[in-house]
């Protein structure tokens, strides 16, 4: 699967950045403010992120549709990899493959080995987890767990890791970057983003097509998409859901009605059909991985319900706990985050396929609370019942696929779900689905750090 951006990086443009950051006579800053005043927004954006990275990936491309959205994407990325922090740069990038590695995301793998050895890195440390020092080797079981049942994360993970000369900002550190890339593996599965050009069976960008053929070796072959879904109502069906729920006059339901539609879902996310058969990893991904047969299982098929009862997020939220004990053990990190979070939730251009004017508030919040949903996290002032009413079954198949077990994503997923929508919109859905997966998972990690904190 092959996909465009909706505006292209200017070839000239780019030789001649080339060519200026060859000479070590040339300030590359000076190009910049030369370059400012002809070129768009996106296009600046994409001039910095080639200076910051001596390229300019797919990734940041594709969320070039969305320029305010990739500015603070950038800008934490950039933090978190280059940035202050108590965690060497390589470890920052060897943690990046460590994350990546959980969902086969060979094109994050691929990008961070290099920046790994670029950081300093010992080469032999990409070997596989025997030739890395203990200390990263620790980080094997949380990594796991955080990738597919962060709910299972608690104070005693922080409490072993502290044996192994951890400090506290340093596991919130390696915590968020793991976090970082195991989202963002998700939006690279959900996009379809195959790998660079300079990577084994890489590719330049093309416009995308709708008319390509299904069939790309870099997806698996069987799909995961459900027999039993149903056709798509379409936008208009939708917008007209959307539209009966903001002028509802329905009473505000009970606590406990509330609950009930909460745990409905959940029973109902735990009933669509599981993806299709795991991919076999790469003889370059599975030497990173430990326990491989551990994955995502379904919150409400958990087991042991008292072990890791419903997350309540009025008890423990971003605004109120995680924003706060974030930024208090990794300076600043919290307020990119939050301003992230917000960008993404927030995002809209008041289209919805090719309808204008169109207040889709509704149906941003449904994707993000479904998605918490999926990971037991319960929003007390949230109606669950519009979940139901505005997701239809194949776009929750599509959301729990890309959220739970992207790697298993198929390209006829991709092309089944939301037909309607342009591309960039349903590149808007991914940045959702990356954001607020990564936010959840930070909820349970950051909940453990406080818990072992008190």
């Amino acid at each position: 699967m092959r996909i465009g951006v909706g505006i292209s990086f200017d070839k000239k443009i780019q030789v001649k950045m080339e060519s200026e950051l060859d000479d070590p006579s040339s300030d590359g800053l000076s190009l910049l403010e030369c370059l400012r005043d002809m070129l768009s927004e996106t296009q600046m954006l994409f001039v910095d992120a080639f200076l910051q990275n001596n390229r300019l990936d797919h990734v940041t491309q594709l969320m070039g549709y969305h320029p305010n959205y990739l500015e603070m994407f950038l800008r934490t990325q950039q933090y978190l990899l280059r940035g202050d922090g108590p965690l060497p740069f390589h470890y920052r990038h060897y943690i990046a493959i460590m994350a990546a590695s959980r969902h086969q995301c060979a094109y994050l793998i691929h990008l961070h080995e290099q920046e790994f050895i670029l950081q300093g890195g010992d080469q032999d440390w990409l070997k596989g987890p025997a030739f890395i020092p203990t200390k990263l080797r620790k980080l094997h079981e949380v990594n796991k767990i955080l990738a597919h049942r962060p709910w299972l994360f608690n104070k005693s993970h922080i409490e072993g890791l502290r044996k192994e000369a951890w400090s506290v900002s340093e596991l919130v550190q390696a915590i968020v970057i793991m976090a970082h890339f195991h989202a963002l593996s998700s939006f690279v599965f959900g996009c379809g983003i195959k790998n660079e050009p300079d990577h084994h069976g890489g590719f330049t960008y093309r416009p995308h097509s709708p008319t390509e053929n299904s069939n790309d070796s870099d997806y698996t072959s069987d799909s995961s998409s459900d027999s039993n879904s149903e056709p798509e109502v379409g936008i208009e069906i939708l917008m007209e859901r959307m539209k009966k729920l903001k002028e509802s006059q329905e009473e505000e339901p009970t606590e406990e009605e509330r609950r009930k539609r909460f745990e409905k879902v959940e029973f109902q996310s735990a009933e669509l059909t599981k993806p299709g058969k795991k991919p076999s990893p790469k003889a370059e991904i599975i030497k990173y991985v430990q326990d491989e047969e551990f994955c995502y299982i379904d919150f409400t098929k958990r087991g042991c319900t008292e072990e890791a009862p419903t997350f309540r997020a009025n008890e423990y939220s971003w605004d109120d706990h995680g924003f706060s004990i974030a930024n208090r053990l990794y300076s600043e990190i919290g307020n990119l985050l939050d301003e992230k979070f917000s960008m993404a939730y927030n995002l809209t251009y008041y289209t919805m396929g090719e309808v204008i004017d169109v207040d889709t508030s509704a149906f941003r919040r449904a994707i993000w609370y479904y998605i918490h949903c999926l990971y037991g996290i319960m929003h007390d002032d949230y109606d669950y019942g519009q979940v139901n009413q505005l997701l239809e079954r194949n776009l929750k198949q599509y959301i729990k696929t890309v959220t739970c077990y992207p790697e298993r994503l198929t390209k006829k997923d991709y092309d089944n779900v939301m037909k309607e929508f342009k591309h960039s919109e349903k590149v808007h859905v991914n940045l959702m689905l990356l954001e607020a997966r990564l936010q959840g998972e930070l909820l349970y990690a950051l909940r453990g750090v406080m818990q072992y904190m008190t």
